[in-house]
């Protein structure tokens, strides 16, 4: 399987509707951390008309609270965090400009509307390879709610990130299209997705 190679900040609408559930992808550039106390203090200040801590604008959040940085390195273990926690903000976010969403797991029907809607596109992590996705990680800044600690949102550089990419701007579900696969498989009969 060849990789995708995308740049974000995501500026063109057109490498999102090129990517489809399943394609790999590895992402270089600017993207953001933060997880659901971040998204809270982000969506109320949106509804307060304030100003967010990085323009939304074609940006990708990663869903991930980092271990502290060893010596020499910008950041420790980066893995993604499970992401339906983010769920009741991510329709807000994405309507905002956000362009992308890392993390682990299932989305709900909500935020895949979303992201069909607002043209964006949720990228899932693989989880248990915090360490080796750390190393992808060639710079990191706490640019945000400090007062979080390790969910405070950080500013990284990234060279070639890998993920897949699990819900596309066509309503395509990387996990329901491998569940319908299993059961096509094993019972063909009964199942027809």
């Amino acid at each position: 399987m060849s990789a995708i190679k995308i740049t974000a900040p995501i500026t063109d609408d057109s490498v999102v509707e090129n990517l489809k559930a399943g394609d790999f992808v590895l992402i270089s550039g600017v993207i953001y951390t933060a997880r659901d106390a971040a998204h809270k203090r982000m969506v109320e200040a949106l509804e307060r008309g304030e100003e967010l801590p990085f323009d939304l604008k074609g940006q990708i959040i990663y869903y991930a609270g980092p271990a502290p940085a060893k010596p020499g390195r910008p950041i420790g273990s980066v893995g993604p965090t499970t992401s339906y926690r983010m769920d009741p903000y991510a329709p807000k976010l994405l309507k905002a400009g956000l362009k992308g969403m890392i993390g682990k797991g299932t989305r709900s029907k909500e935020v895949i509307d979303a992201i069909v809607k607002y043209r964006g596109v949720y990228f899932g992590a693989v989880g248990g390879a915090a360490a080796y996705l750390a190393r992808c990680v060639k710079e990191a800044e706490v640019i945000a709610y400090e007062d979080l600690g390790p969910e405070a949102v950080r500013r990284l550089v990234v060279e070639d990130f890998p993920a897949f990419v699990v819900n596309d701007v066509y309503g395509n579900d990387l996990y329901r299209m491998g569940r319908c696969q299993y059961m096509e498989i094993n019972d063909p009969e009964l199942y027809k997705c």
